[in-house]
C-alpha cells in the first residue's frame, strides 16, 4: 500500500487519494487545432521503470492536487507537493 505524505493534512493511506495522471505530460495550447498533438497527449504514455512525477487529489481529505515523485520500481515517495503554482 503507498502512504502519501499530504501537505495539508500528513501521512494517509493512498486509498484516500484519486490518480489524477502522468505531471511531466505537457499539454498542448487550448486553441491547438492539430488532432496528432492532442491524440499523443491523450493517448500515448510512457510506462517508465525508474522516477515518474504523478497527480493525485487528495479526494477524502483536503481535495488539494498533488504532485508525487515515486519510484515505480518499488513504490518508494520521494516527494509530495501542490499541484497549483
Amino acid at each position: 500500500m503507498l502512504r502519501i505524505e499530504c501537505p495539508c493534512c500528513g501521512l494517509r493511506d493512498h486509498d484516500e487519494f484519486r490518480y489524477g495522471g502522468d505531471a511531466s505530460a505537457v499539454r498542448p495550447a487550448h486553441d491547438d487545432p492539430d488532432p496528432e498533438a492532442w491524440y499523443r497527449y491523450v493517448y500515448i504514455r510512457k510506462n517508465p521503470a525508474g522516477l515518474h512525477r504523478e497527480f493525485w487529489q487528495h479526494v477524502t481529505g483536503c481535495r488539494q492536487w498533488l504532485v508525487v515523485e515515486r519510484d515505480t520500481r518499488n513504490h518508494s515517495i520521494l516527494s509530495v507537493g501542490f499541484a497549483r503554482k
